[in-house]
């Protein structure tokens, strides 16, 4: 039992070969949707953006991040009544590795009383729309946000998406303050990074560190088609720091904070968090659609090791290696052939299962992608309809 505790790497929560499988239900799309992410002077909302009079910060001062970003976390609590309780104690994989306090629910002895749990959320509008993780809110019904000046509402659950483990609520509240979008493509490891969160119910607590790797899957998401493209870091994430902020020393959100590697439970030099650039397409098909809709690519894909390049005879070690065409696929219509290698997708270059995962993934079906592979050591370029 310890040793498979010490080998599984375990979602904060107080608690892949295969390019994502589209959902292809189309919805319409009405003229007032907010879109999150775009540029502030852009957003459809009127609330306000935090100021501070400090200026952006060295490789040293996290103050105008920590200012920025502070206000726009907030604190979220759930609450499952008894019935909903015996269900998931059925229904949950991990009871038999982890046990009942798994998920850190409090409960009375005689298990007569709602069990409560506590995580975080980063609101993303000034009308009320806060994203998080899906498992903070997924095994509550009751959904309580605590904001930063210490407001609170009860929160509506829009939508989830267990594929990447993030969810979106919303509170009945306007002008409140909101975080600007970053690039998650455009952040570079050791660079500083801020987690802002609510870690053992303790609010509003920011921790330091720089990102470590990029587009790191730790296979710990088992939903059919999950997309594991983490930002790896080393600033401190403990429970309750799940859907918080990951930001920039400008205070742009650049991930959410979702998973720690460790042996204990608590942190122990590792944690990881969902790249805004997925944030930012699964929260917005998740208030035009009611739900994420991907594109398929259609291709069995395999990371390039030494062993594999010597077995097909690979000169470089760059890019993802196509195993085997779906027949009617958009790979199969475009040209991808068994054996090319994939190096690009839109001119964005990748170089493992979870970065080319993570690229498609931000597709709908009907988009249009460059898919740029070597074939014999020459490049060429294809156009592939998703």
């Amino acid at each position: 039992m310890k040793t498979k505790q010490l080998l599984l790497i375990v979602l904060i929560a107080i608690g892949s070969s295969l390019v994502t499988v589209a959902a292809f239900n189309q919805f319409n799309q009405t003229s007032d949707t907010p879109v999150f992410g775009v540029n502030p002077s852009n957003v459809k909302f009127t609330g306000y953006m935090p100021t501070t009079n400090l200026t952006p910060g060295t490789n040293t001062d996290f103050t105008y991040a920590a200012a920025l970003t502070m206000p726009t976390v907030v604190h979220i609590k759930t609450s499952a009544t008894p019935q909903m309780q015996s269900q998931q104690r059925q229904n949950d994989p991990f009871r038999d590795f982890f046990g009942d306090d798994f998920w850190n629910f409090r409960m009375d002895p005689y298990n007569r009383g709602p069990r409560e749990a506590s995580g975080s959320g980063v609101i993303i509008s000034a009308d009320g729309y806060i994203v998080t993780n899906n498992h903070v809110v997924e095994d509550g019904d009751k959904i309580k946000v605590i904001l930063n000046n210490k407001k609170e509402y009860w929160a509506e659950l829009v939508g989830t998406d267990p594929s990447t483990d993030l969810a979106l609520i919303k509170v009945e509240a306007d002008a409140l303050p909101f975080i600007a979008f970053g690039n998650s493509d455009s952040v570079k490891v050791g660079e500083w990074v801020l987690a802002v969160g609510n870690p053992f119910n303790l609010e509003s607590t920011v921790t330091a560190g720089i990102i470590s790797a990029k587009g790191r899957n730790i296979n710990i998401l088992k939903d059919k088609g999950s997309i594991e493209s983490f930002i790896q870091t080393d600033a401190a994430v403990n429970p309750g720091n799940s859907g918080g902020a990951l930001v920039d020393l400008h205070g742009n959100l650049v991930g959410i904070n979702s998973a720690i590697a460790t042996p204990t439970g608590t942190f122990a030099g590792y944690s990881f968090a969902v790249p805004i650039n997925i944030v930012r397409k699964v929260v917005n098909d998740l208030v035009k659609f009611g739900m994420v809709q991907r594109g398929y690519l259609g291709v069995s894909i395999a990371n390039i090791t030494s062993d594999l390049a010597q077995q097909k005879d690979l000169k470089n070690y760059a890019g993802v290696y196509v195993d085997s065409i779906y027949p009617g696929s958009a790979a199969a219509e475009a040209g991808v052939r068994t054996g090319d290698v994939i190096t690009a997708i839109n001119g964005n270059s990748v170089n493992s299962v979870s970065e080319l995962q993570e690229h498609i993934a931000r597709y709908h079906p009907g988009d249009q992608v460059s898919v740029t592979l070597l074939r014999d050591e020459k490049e060429r370029t294809l156009n592939a309809k998703l």
